[in-house]
């Protein structure tokens, strides 16, 4: 286990997060390596899509593993101009986790989770590394990262 899947998991401690912390054999990296390290469908996953506002703050946009985040539906979700996206360092600069192993809670953004996220029981989010996942309900998922619903999907 490396310092990134311990860090994800002392902040679930910590915060009492409900929720299965899987270490795997194999990447994670992409939606559909994760899909298969699980046996899971792709529908399945949610990514992190992490973006910077004009003021430099981290929004992370997350959405179904079969969709895009739309920088236009983050701006009009929350009123200002369109965010760009982050860049491989700044990711790891405002995560503080490596890109293909962001959780999709457990440290200071704005989480906004597609619409299409709100009707699914439970989903698996990056787990810290790209050879790690989380499979937490949507429910708990939302007490833990204190994010909104909104259409951010393309």
């Amino acid at each position: 286990m490396d310092n990134y899947d311990l860090k994800i998991k002392a902040f679930m401690a910590a915060n009492d997060v409900q929720a299965e912390h899987l270490r795997l054999n194999q990447s994670c990296h992409t939606v559909k390596e994760a899909a298969e390290a699980v046996g899971a469908s792709t529908d399945q996953l949610v990514k992190n899509i992490c973006m910077i506002d004009q003021e430099g703050r981290m929004i992370v946009a997350i959405v179904n593993g079969d969709d895009r985040a739309s920088t236009t539906r983050v701006s009009k979700a929350l009123g200002i101009e369109a965010p760009r996206l982050a860049e491989e360092h700044e990711v790891l600069a405002g995560t503080g986790y490596p890109p293909g192993g962001v959780p999709s809670f457990g440290y200071p953004a704005l989480f906004l989770m597609d619409a299409k996220i709100e009707a699914m029981d439970e989903v698996y989010t990056g787990g810290g590394s790209p050879n790690s996942l989380i499979k937490i309900s949507v429910s708990e998922l939302v007490r833990a990262n204190q994010g909104t619903f909104a259409r951010v999907r393309k």
